[in-house]
């Protein structure tokens, strides 16, 4: 279930990725994981440009943000407007986002930006064969017990 809409003198703090960003209202600091999106890890291409794009939509801007839910990670899984744009959508329609298909709840909205994308050859849609996330995340070697 979606939250309401929380709308404060919140204040851009960093994004340490592209679909992660710290706003802070007043005292209190809160970690925003874009809802619906996944932005490419630290070390692939375009992490940086991601990351940097979702700094420019952001930085000294008005930010609003409706919750969706928390992660495993404590982080607020949000819809997140900047400056009246939804960064979810544009990080996606810049060609530096995928759609989370895993995570997918709005895809009429989603799917036509990563399509638009990749048919302009936006961003990581430039690459012949750009790997989502997720997959990167899988070829990590995982921690023996």
């Amino acid at each position: 279930m979606i939250g309401a809409l929380f709308v404060a003198a919140l204040t851009f703090v960093s994004a340490p990725d592209g679909d992660t960003l710290t706003v802070r209202d007043g005292n209190i600091k809160t970690v925003l994981r874009l809802a619906e999106i996944d932005a490419p890890e630290r070390t692939q291409p375009y992490s940086q440009i991601s990351r940097r794009n979702l700094i420019a939509l952001c930085k000294d801007k008005p930010i609003e943000f409706q919750r969706v839910t928390l992660d495993r990670y404590g982080r607020t899984v949000a819809m997140v407007t900047c400056d009246g744009v939804v960064v979810n959508w544009r990080q996606v329609q810049d060609g530096l986002a995928w759609c989370f298909h895993k995570y997918l709840t709005q895809p009429a909205v989603c799917l036509p930006l990563e399509r638009e994308a990749r048919y302009e050859k936006r961003g990581l849609w430039r690459e012949e064969t750009p790997m989502p996330p997720w997959e990167f995340r899988a070829m990590k070697p995982q921690p023996r017990p």
